[in-house]
């Protein structure tokens, strides 16, 4: 009987010492649609995004608004640390050719949900983008 105590012991204790995985938004994430994937990185003290790939139908809706590249667009501009898995800045969309407010926030090692905002937050938008 205490020999099974204490393997249950060990197991349960062996179970908690698992490493928890690293929330980080430094990576190459994708969104749902799987037409754009964006590279993110710190910019300074700030955490940006420009585009690393982009299907033929995102490349040719941004060329209709005027963006002529869309393989390099800083897609995520500016975004300070609001939080321990939260960020705020602007993100660019492409076939509008606009910036708009919007926030980050991480959900979970391998997603982001990233939220856009007009009229002073009265219309929001939302994605939920995958790491890559």
């Amino acid at each position: 009987m205490k020999t099974m105590a204490m393997a249950v012991l060990l197991a349960v204790s062996a179970g908690l010492a698992q490493p928890q995985p690293v929330l980080s938004p430094i990576g190459v994430w994708q969104n749902p649609k799987g037409t754009v994937r964006v590279r993110t990185r710190p910019c300074g003290e700030l955490l940006c995004g420009n585009i690393v790939w982009a299907s033929p139908q995102a490349m040719a809706d941004a060329r209709d608004a005027g963006v002529q590249s869309l393989i390099g667009t800083e897609l995520l501009v500016g975004y300070r640390r609001t939080g321990s898995a939260r960020w705020t800045g602007q993100v660019y969309v492409p076939d509008q050719g606009r910036r708009f407010y919007s926030t980050i926030e991480q959900k979970g090692p391998n997603g982001l949900r990233i939220s856009g905002c007009i009229l002073g937050g009265l219309l929001c938008k939302r994605q939920d983008w995958t790491r890559q």
